[in-house]
């Protein structure tokens, strides 16, 4: 019975009781179910007010006469549930690939036995949450027992899972095929584009034309006030996601939309490497396995372009001496950005000098893929136990030990999902100005300023941006004006990308998906914009729905981050250890960090 209901085909009726629209009333029970593509009345009751319900606002998306919508493509309706795959078959039928998904039926909304019993005893996202950022006397004991790493596998494993691997699609191709496996020169996608010949940019419902991206960025992202983020996130942090990101982040545009030139598509230190050989050839010294530097007042720092020449990217009133020479050909934009790069430069050397010591046969290109490969596993630790650590505030340590998945069947292939690009863009973490030791710098002042990096350093920079606040990241408009054009292009790239509504990433996440405005924003004035503008909740695009989603009440007390890793890292490469932490200082930390000694320059 399940195959063959796996296999059933639905067709979209020509005519009907509603002007031509594909759905007509069918009797269930006692009352009356009007559900779209004729569904079967038992699977009606579970997924009819998921699928859609019948609004006005559908038909004048449609705007036209009666029978208009008879040969819609069924697939426009995201009939499917539970990761199920739609299928269109002949020209007004579907299919719902329902395999593996655990569930059965014309729309994968019926689930099969061991899917019931799971559901009926997997605690909710919240009691997990809960558990973890409270007892902290518990999770104490826990972090220095072996169920740490029992429960450090279980989070790998599950959180893979949650991304198709190997990857399904690209936003060439909408469906299952080879060129979205093997060409890495896409970003991989969670979820389908919507179909071409939808009526609507969202398939079916909202308004036939989305809203300018402009409006929506003015209405409900520009800052009118800074709101610093509630757990105290620092600059350090948001300058660190910005410097990690850009390693796999490099859209590539002029290949076309949802490219990227980052083919490794993962954690491959290309931001300070170079994304290609004849780029990372330009930057390596060729002696000792080292990267060029230069030094500036007895201080490591990047080379210039004139004595490293790869393509930087910088105002043209900028001379070539001022223009540092790395990796990523962005990173002048910001001295946070290059603060990272000269650290990271100066880890790769020192490394570099350890492995010599250890190792006085080995030639250059050994020593510089070693070191490399060592920089690779310090990125990861710091990412993980660091990094995602302040993200989580869980009280359970994360830890980063590739031994831990060694002898458990696991598949996982990596790939950048053009959502994880869309979703990174972080911009309310930025302030309104930059304070460094007693000055303030305004955007105009900080954005491409060549000499900051020299005139402070690292130490200096580290100390400011650990001590100043980030802001909020979604639930109030906090993007800077001199940030919205980024915004917009967001909002602009997406729409190019037939990004699914933000309701259908929340399915496809297996969370509950919103039912109205004001339920998503938890206030009346701003949902009312929204819905004048999208009509329908299931219209409201990804990016948007982010930010403008209500922040969600912390459980319990933000995590003291344990920042051995990055303080670490920072600190064998400066003559002073300064505060260093992805969140600004607070009761004593900053006098505890302050007293610690530098560590020997020997370590690994």
């Amino acid at each position: 019975m399940q195959a063959e209901a796996r296999t059933r085909r639905r067709s979209v009726p020509r005519g009907g009781d509603f002007a031509g629209l594909p759905w007509r009333p069918r009797q269930a029970g006692k009352g009356t179910a009007i559900c779209l593509l004729d569904l079967p009345c038992l699977e009606a009751l579970s997924s009819c007010n998921v699928l859609a319900v019948l609004r006005s606002s559908l038909g004048d998306a449609a705007g036209a006469s009666p029978g208009s919508f008879s040969t819609v493509n069924p697939c426009c309706y995201f009939p499917c549930q539970h990761k199920g795959v739609c299928v269109r078959v002949g020209t007004e039928g579907y299919e719902c690939d329902c395999t593996r998904t655990g569930y059965f039926g014309t729309n994968c909304s019926l689930p099969e036995f061991w899917t019931r019993l799971r559901d009926a005893l997997k605690p909710s996202p919240a009691f997990y949450h809960f558990i973890l950022t409270h007892f902290q006397w518990f999770w104490t004991i826990v972090n220095n027992t072996f169920i740490r790493d029992t429960l450090m596998r279980l989070v790998l494993t599950i959180r893979a899972n949650l991304i198709p691997s190997p990857p399904t699609y690209n936003s060439a191709h909408g469906y299952i095929s080879w060129e979205s496996y093997a060409n890495v020169s896409y970003f991989t996608r969670v979820l389908p584009p919507v179909p071409t010949d939808c009526p609507t940019p969202m398939g079916t419902k909202g308004p036939p034309q989305l809203p300018d991206a402009q409006l929506v960025a003015e209405e409900f992202f520009l800052r009118k006030k800074f709101h610093p983020d509630p757990q105290g996130t620092n600059l350090m942090f948001a300058f660190f996601a910005q410097h990690f990101t850009h390693q796999f982040f490099k859209t590539s545009g002029k290949m076309g939309h949802g490219f990227t030139r980052a083919l490794g598509h993962g954690v491959d230190l290309g931001h300070l490497y170079g994304d290609n050989l004849e780029r990372q050839h330009e930057l390596r010294l060729f002696r000792d396995g080292k990267l060029k530097y230069q030094v500036v007042k007895g201080e490591i720092y990047p080379p210039t372009v004139l004595d490293a020449p790869v393509h930087m990217i910088y105002p043209k009133h900028i001379p070539a001496e001022k223009q540092l020479a790395v990796g990523q050909e962005v990173f002048g934009l910001l001295p946070g950005l290059m603060m990272y790069a000269t650290i990271w430069l100066r880890e790769h050397n020192r490394v570099c000098d350890l492995l010599k010591q250890i190792h006085p046969t080995w030639d250059d290109e050994q020593l510089f893929q070693t070191a490399r490969l060592i920089l690779i596993g310090e990125t990861i630790k710091i990412v993980i136990e660091d990094y995602v650590q302040h993200l989580s505030g869980y009280f359970l340590q994360l830890k980063f030990d590739p031994e831990l998945l060694f002898g458990v069947q696991f598949q996982y292939r990596n790939r950048i999902a053009v959502e994880f690009n869309q979703l990174y863009h972080w911009h309310p973490l930025m302030p309104d100005t930059f304070k460094i030791q007693d000055q303030e710098y305004s955007y105009n002042q900080f954005v491409y300023n060549t000499t900051m990096l020299m005139d402070y350093g690292v130490e200096a920079l580290v100390d400011a941006f650990s001590r100043q606040q980030a802001g909020q990241i979604g639930g109030v408009p906090n993007i800077h004006k001199q940030l919205l054009k980024v915004a917009i292009g967001v909002i602009e790239e997406s729409r190019l990308l037939r990004l699914q509504s933000f309701n259908e990433y929340r399915k496809r996440f297996g969370m509950k998906p919103y039912t109205s405005f004001q339920e998503l924003t938890g206030e009346e004035e701003t949902a009312a914009k929204l819905e004048a503008l999208y009509r329908d909740i299931d219209a409201l695009e990804f990016y948007p729905g982010l930010l403008v989603e209500k922040s969600q009440v912390f459980l319990g007390t933000p995590f003291l981050v344990n920042t051995a890793s990055l303080q670490k890292l920072v600190c064998l490469n400066v003559k002073r250890c300064p505060y260093v932490a992805f969140r600004v200082p607070g009761g004593g930390e900053d006098a505890v960090v302050l007293a610690k000694e530098k560590g020997p320059l020997d370590e690994l």
